[in-house]
């Protein structure tokens, strides 16, 4: 199958600023775009492969930013013991002040 924008949608693409492109897919993964777009949740293929898109680049922010705190916190220097009881006993005084 190959993926492409109606000839309707060109004026739109034009002023959305998007770009056309054409994919070749699997008769397996031409079968499962089409089951998602029967879902109603897409209306058509564009809107499914621009919606893998932006979660796919949301993983990546999510895996940077992870990345980022592993980072700092192996730079924020030695460890120190957790102390639960004090964990607990600022957990408790949080919870009564809202309330």
């Amino acid at each position: 199958m190959i993926l492409s924008y109606p000839q309707n949608a060109r004026l739109l693409v034009y002023l959305m600023g998007m770009q056309r492109k054409t994919i070749t897919l699997t008769e397996q993964q031409e079968r499962w775009v089409k089951a998602q777009i029967e879902t109603g949740h897409f209306g058509n293929d564009s809107e499914y492969i621009r919606d893998l898109i932006r979660r796919d680049q949301q993983a990546k922010e999510r895996i940077d930013t992870l990345r980022q705190a592993l980072i700092d916190g192996e730079a924020s220097g030695q460890a120190r013991a957790l102390d639960m009881s004090a964990v607990k006993k600022s957990a408790r005084l949080r919870s009564t002040t809202t309330r």
